[in-house]
């Protein structure tokens, strides 16, 4: 006999399309709405809350179109208890192969006297009713009594007690205003599933106006929910609905809180269908989302990078792939160490070691100090640069502040390394680009002219590192280029003009060919 545990099902009821659809500034026709509804059944979705037939003409035909075409999930419609709501209901949902009518009035006290204008015995009668006629269509039911979390107790399972008794298989708890915390959402739902008899399942539908939408309905779960209704990203009215993927990846990752439970749910669809439903409503996923957030599984900080790479479980309790992710990202900012850099690097099929990594580690912290995020476009054109240049340096660039303006001559203020000391040199140009190179060439004597002179951008984008390429002419015939790469034009430019009189200064002390030096590295 096997020791394994008997795992039950958690019913994963997605109602992105009806609950989600609700957020503010989404609006989707049902086209879109199709092709979610198409994309949850890839995911697994158990129920799919297609929308609520009776708001609108247009709310009614996607609801017909989804029941028409989508296969696999249960597709559901919501209606509230007025019998021509659920009559319009069925007529939405009819077509499906799998069908449910779902079915809610408010409980609590505020919402019986502020909205509904109803007394407790006319909440109770009208629950009852509204389950009959449903049931009258199909033998799927869900009921909920809205705003349960601040409903009185005892009256709310009487009501949720008509429910069951008149038809009503699933019986959905709804925190409708995010006011439950976690302990005493998973007491009620206990003390729901004692007081409530009959054959029903015990759901959950938490909202996250105080941030415990996931964390009340994995709560419930523990107290015996057996159907968690959520949204793909969370999305909703006002803070939104409990996150789908972070309630079915809670369940997949920790068997050790969740042993006896498990889902449908394909993971690897997750941030495929997490992608989708941020295009189609207009909602941006925040960069640091739990599971599906572009940063979920990218480390930037050194310490993190050294981790993942000799062990991914160092620093992630989920394997990106298993949620549709790709790989771990290791990006490349100030925060990042040499081991991640040089791993970088050899992914990129650069390899360079010892003084040249060094150098294009130092060379790379500086760039990155002033670019968030550098690109591999950056990090070939930055190694490129380092490669062309292994020489030790004559000369070499300290800082360099350049001024201009309508009504300003442009400047610029140098300070180099010449020959191991400082200089510093403060002179006027035509342009900032004229102005820091007349600098240079006055700071390092050498004279001579630009017989050639490109900008390229490394990457689009205002940050995007500029890689300036040239050509000089010294006084006395030698002809050599140089390459300088910088967040600012003005500084590439000087950095390249340095790199080239770093040339001409090595055949005046040492006589190589000028031509020998203008061979490219190799790259890898």
């Amino acid at each position: 006999m096997s020791d394994t545990p008997t795992r039950d099902r958690v019913v994963i009821f997605d109602t992105t399309l009806r609950d989600g659809e609700q957020s503010p500034g989404i609006s989707l026709d049902t086209g879109e709405k199709l092709e979610i509804a198409d994309q949850l059944a890839r995911l697994g979705v158990d129920y799919i809350e297609a929308g609520f037939p009776i708001a609108s003409q247009g709310d009614f035909e996607a609801v017909h179109a989804i029941a028409t075409t989508v296969r696999g999930p249960v597709i559901c419609g919501l209606s509230r208890t007025a019998h021509k709501d659920i009559d319009r209901c069925w007529e939405a949902i009819e077509p499906a192969q799998k069908r449910r009518i779902h079915t809610f009035i408010a409980t609590s006290p505020t919402h019986m006297e502020h909205k509904l204008k109803m007394s407790p015995e006319q909440v109770l009668a009208e629950a009852a009713s509204a389950v009959a006629r449903a049931r009258g269509y199909t033998d799927d039911v869900e009921f909920s009594p809205e705003d349960a979390s601040r409903s009185d107790f005892d009256f709310m399972c009487d009501v949720l007690q008509a429910a069951v008794d008149n038809g009503a298989g699933t019986l959905n708890i709804p925190d409708t205003v995010g006011y439950a915390m976690p302990a005493e959402w998973a007491e009620r739902i206990r003390a729901i599933r004692e007081r409530v008899t009959g054959d029903y399942v015990l759901s959950t539908h938490c909202h996250n106006d105080l941030g415990f939408a996931v964390a009340n309905s994995l709560a419930a779960v523990q107290a015996g929910a057996r159907q968690v209704e959520c949204t793909v990203n969370g999305i909703g009215e006002r803070a939104g609905n409990a996150a789908m993927e972070e309630i079915v990846m809670a369940i997949r990752t920790r068997p050790d809180t969740y042993a006896t439970v498990e889902t449908s749910i394909r993971t690897e669809e997750l941030a495929r269908s997490s992608r989708m439903v941020s295009r189609l409503t207009g909602y941006p996923v925040q960069f640091n989302k739990a599971v599906v957030g572009r940063n979920a599984f990218a480390h930037e900080a050194g310490i993190h990078q050294h981790g993942v790479l000799n062990e991914r479980t160092t620093y992630e309790i989920m394997d990106p792939s298993m949620v549709g992710q790709g790989e771990s990202k290791l990006v490349l900012g100030k925060h990042s160490g040499r081991a991640a850099f040089k791993d970088t690097l050899q992914k990129m099929g650069i390899e360079i070691q010892g003084d040249a990594l060094n150098a294009a580690f130092t060379r790379f912290k500086e760039l990155a100090d002033r670019k968030v995020q550098l690109t591999d476009a950056d990090l070939e054109a930055l190694v490129a640069e380092e490669m062309g240049d292994r020489v030790e340096a004559t000369f070499s660039l300290v800082s360099i502040d350049v001024r201009a303006g309508s009504e300003t001559t442009p400047s610029a203020d140098l300070v180099m390394r010449v020959r191991g000391e400082e200089k510093s040199v403060s002179v006027e140009g035509s342009g900032m680009v004229d102005a820091s190179c007349t600098a240079v060439k006055i700071a390092t004597g050498i004279d001579g002219h630009l017989t050639d002179y490109n900008v390229m951008s490394v990457t689009g984008g205002v940050d995007a590192l500029a890689d300036v390429a040239l050509s000089f002419e010294s006084s006395d015939g030698l002809k050599v280029s140089g390459r300088g790469l910088a967040n600012d034009v003005v500084e590439a430019s000087a950095r390249a003009f340095i790199s080239a009189l770093n040339k001409i200064a090595r055949v005046r002390d040492t006589g190589e060919d000028p031509n020998a030096m203008e061979r490219p590295g190799h790259l890898g």
